[in-house]
């Protein structure tokens, strides 16, 4: 299902251009990931498993990038909008997600089909990611992507990465390609939705007012992104982990739940 590596840069590279934000402004709508509750939103449960780059705090070599990131982040938060339209990610949890698992439904679903649920799940991506591990012994490149720029979808705003080279996005690929082709994740509900975009979200959109301006937002992300092409930081994929969330603003695990540094 995911992009050859092409594919990948030119669908990527149309989506931070002006004319995008423009057309994809007329769809965004308010997230149910975020609720409001006594004149704040707080965030909704979604739970679920997901395969991720350490959280921002918990991610020392790319603390410049997240650094980087969360200016970023308040920059987008003081544009002349709706204070209500942007409800931010905690930078903390600003992270990249390199496989989607499960969530809401689908997770609360197969947790009561199977009480063993969470255990198989472990268990089987220790076994996935060892074997993985055994099978990367020759590499000695880091794998190295860079933020491309702000993208708008249905339900939020977020920054989306490019590799460095083809390399850096096969490493990824093929990664994706054992997670969701390996049968007995698949016996347990797992499966791929989406075509690989990487991105790191920023925020969720809130209240979207009938009379919201949407060519003016469009035209103001085009700005703001303009102004970041001036400084666009690298992030290094050098591990990822079994994280199991509530909702949308944290991302846990135990120390003895899989790992996999790269």
């Amino acid at each position: 299902m995911d992009d050859n590596y092409q594919t990948y840069l030119n669908r990527v590279a149309r989506l931070t251009l002006p004319e995008a934000y423009r057309f994809q402004v007329q769809h965004i709508q308010e997230s149910s990931k975020f609720q409001p509750d006594s004149g704040q939103r707080q965030p909704a449960p979604f739970p679920g498993y997901t395969l991720i780059t350490p959280p921002g705090s918990e991610d020392a070599p790319n603390s410049a990038f997240y650094a980087k990131l969360q200016a970023f982040q308040q920059e987008l938060l003081q544009l002349p909008v709706n204070s209500d339209l942007i409800v931010p990610v905690p930078p903390a949890s600003f992270h990249l997600t390199l496989a989607d698992l499960i969530w809401d439904s689908a997770y609360l679903h197969a947790s009561e089909k199977n009480p063993k649920f969470a255990e198989d799940l472990q268990n089987c991506l220790s076994e996935l990611f060892q074997q993985y591990q055994e099978s990367m012994t020759n590499r000695s490149h880091p794998i190295q992507w860079q933020m491309l720029g702000l993208i708008l979808m249905p339900r939020a705003v977020a920054v989306c990465l490019v590799p460095q080279d083809e390399r850096c996005y096969e490493e990824i690929i093929q990664f994706r390609r054992r997670i969701y082709q390996n049968p007995k994740l698949i016996a347990l509900g797992i499966e791929q939705h989406y075509h690989f975009t990487a991105h790191i979200t920023l925020g969720y959109f809130g209240e979207v007012l009938p009379d919201f301006d949407r060519i003016n937002f469009s035209n103001l992300l085009s700005q703001l992104n303009q102004q970041w092409l001036l400084s666009l930081p690298e992030f290094l994929i050098h591990r990822v982990e079994l994280r199991k969330f509530d909702d949308m603003t944290y991302y846990y695990r135990q120390p003895d739940w899989p790992s996999l540094d790269f």
